[in-house]
């Protein structure tokens, strides 16, 4: 029996992007985004869903999309990210794509050459080519700038000096 992997689909722009469907906890509409200070013009800010605070980044702006739009098509993939949720604006998710692994082959090389580890393979799906991400690879700054901000939150803050070992030292 053929190998088949479950990819879910999404657009950016006029092409369409996949990762492997375990990767995806859930696909929601976009809500209203709390906007974060200081934050790269691609991390959106974030939402509240269920209870939990997920950080929106913008794959749109992350991919350098000139032609950005915010219609009712947008989706936000939720999905976990060096332990903490995060969620990825697209303009579309279209589908949970069943592609036999015979129709799906490896990055070319330029890719690889040109710094681009994140595409993992491009597929051969409807008539059309998918291109196959590693999302972690791809948002793997996004992913350090969490955890050094997990890490900043957990660290306790020193304590004050008092006066007195103000005047001795």
């Amino acid at each position: 029996m053929e190998k088949e992997l479950h990819i879910v689909g999404f657009r950016v722009g006029r092409e369409t992007y996949g990762v492997p469907i375990k990767l995806i906890l859930e696909i929601v509409r976009v809500p209203e985004i709390t906007a974060v200070p200081d934050a790269p013009d691609h991390i959106e800010g974030v939402i509240n869903l269920r209870g939990k605070i997920v950080s929106i980044i913008d794959l749109r702006k992350r991919f350098r999309e000139k032609q950005i739009t915010h219609t009712r098509h947008n989706r936000i993939l939720i999905m976990e990210l060096g332990g903490r949720l995060a969620g990825l604006v697209v303009d579309g998710a279209s589908e949970v794509m069943k592609i036999p692994a015979t129709d799906i082959e490896p990055p070319p090389a330029g890719f690889q050459d040109s710094g681009l580890q994140c595409v993992t393979g491009v597929a051969k799906y409807g008539g059309r080519l998918v291109v196959l991400l590693d999302i972690t690879k791809l948002l793997q700054r996004e992913v350090q700038g969490l955890q050094a901000a997990i890490q900043a939150e957990s660290e306790p803050e020193p304590a004050p000096r008092s006066m007195a070992a103000k005047a001795k030292g």
